[in-house]
């Protein structure tokens, strides 16, 4: 297995924090990938299938540009209904003077009925994108009361000089160094609370969705690596990222490495830590990651399995959206909505895409990015499944603001003998 040790990229410039009250979630509806598979045709021959008992165990892919980051996925309750055919340390400055005055840029609760005037479109838009463009990759904010590690601990526990230090070395780095891609903010009352969003890179079935990811620094810190709990939703999304929010890596001690694998206290950091997850897990064939499965990398059946598995990701990465759409981070209310809002219509292009064939992880932006010929498009299912769930994606969408959308959702294909030889010229010829 490959060190799942990574390259800090070279420093981005930093990006107010603003916030709103979440919304309530609805009621969940789980997929399981193995039936899910068993569907598409993959995973029929048991010759093929191999123990899962060490399934989401460990990451196989250790370079940070390579966007390869599997178990079966066991999906728990999310906030998602479907509708489906199947203290702050010294020297940091105090942000609760910018906070204060701080304003929310929509009112997504405002009846339809209000006789306030709406700005136009275009207005509305300009206005996302300036936030986005001013928010801070990292800053502090003034409690976590929806933190998963909320009640371990308090405001007034003391600690030690040499955690201090090092939570304070960590946020200086993250302040300086955090690609564009990965935000931050931690607590001003708890040092030891803090909370990332990872945005899903292109190329992936993660793409263009948002991963929260709550972090505890405990009292050992930095002799033991920080504890990380991930926003799940109940979706198992990856073998590292648990339905119940445990997060699989070597650097936090929760699988097996070498030494250079594992935390390192003198070494290691909060930035290494976060664009290792960003790099190692979210990456473009999570299905090697499971290390039962990585040796079938490049073999007719273990890719096979993969594409299967991808896009079956995909669909709980849409589900994802719409779970962090209608129930926000706290401290992120508003990156969430500005971020969908502006990537509004081309998740809907992607998506169209996928209905029309194309292979996922095909889409870049501005359109579909070159393929060979000889690749092959979605599955049937896959392609009904995106045109399916899209639409409760769209209405989501819809609701943040976004105009011209019900329209431009392609509806599923029709399915005929011809529809799965056709696709992959269809692709070619885009």
């Amino acid at each position: 297995m490959e060190p799942d040790v990574v390259e800090i990229p070279p420093p981005m410039f930093p990006s107010a924090s603003r916030t709103r009250k979440a919304r309530k979630a609805g009621i969940p509806e789980v997929i399981d990938v193995e039936q899910y598979e068993f569907r598409n045709g993959v995973g029929n021959n048991s010759s093929n299938l191999v123990d899962k008992k060490n399934k989401g165990k460990a990451i196989q892919d250790g370079s940070f540009y390579d966007h390869n980051p599997f178990s079966h996925l066991a999906n728990g309750e999310t906030g998602v209904e479907v509708v489906m055919s199947t203290t702050q340390p010294w020297g940091f400055p105090n942000s609760r003077s910018r906070r204060s005055s701080s304003r929310s840029f929509f009112n997504r609760d405002t009846p339809a009925s209000s006789s306030r005037p709406r700005a136009p479109v275009e207005v509305v838009s300009s206005a996302q994108a300036i936030f986005l463009r001013d928010f801070k990759r990292f800053d502090t904010v003034e409690n976590f009361s929806d933190h998963h590690y909320a009640s371990m601990g308090n405001a007034s526990k003391q600690h030690s000089k040499t955690w201090v230090k090092k939570v304070q070395a960590d946020w200086k780095i993250l302040e300086n160094d955090l690609p564009e891609t990965i935000s931050v903010r931690a607590c001003e009352s708890r040092m030891d609370l803090m909370r990332a969003v990872i945005v899903g890179a292109e190329g992936t079935p993660y793409h263009d969705g948002l991963f929260f990811f709550d972090i505890h620094f405990p009292d050992t810190y930095p002799s033991v690596p920080p504890m990380v709990h991930y926003h799940s939703g109940g979706l198992r999304i990856n073998p590292n990222l648990y339905n119940c929010g445990k997060v699989c890596l070597s650097l936090l001690g929760t699988w097996n490495g070498n030494t250079r694998e594992k935390w390192l206290p003198q070494e290691s950091t909060m930035l290494q830590l976060l664009v290792s997850i960003q790099a190692l897990i979210l990456n473009q064939k999570p299905y090697f990651n499971e290390p039962a499965y990585g040796g079938t990398k490049g073999t007719k059946s273990g890719e096979a399995h993969s594409k299967v598995y991808s896009e079956n990701v995909f669909i709980l990465s849409l589900r994802t959206m719409v779970y962090s759409m209608r129930k926000p981070p706290k401290h992120f209310e508003e990156f969430v909505r500005s971020h969908y809002f502006e990537r509004a219509h081309d998740i809907v292009k992607a998506a169209n895409a996928y209905i029309d064939g194309a292979p996922l992880g095909s889409i870049v932006k501005g359109g579909v990015q070159d393929i060979e010929e000889s690749s092959e498009g979605g599955s049937m299912k896959f392609r009904t499944d995106v045109a399916v769930f899209m639409k409760t994606v769209v209405e989501e969408l819809v609701k943040l603001g976004v105009k011209e959308l019900e329209d431009k959702l392609k509806p599923p294909p029709v399915v005929n003998a011809n529809t799965e030889s056709n696709c992959k010229r269809s692709i070619s010829s885009r």
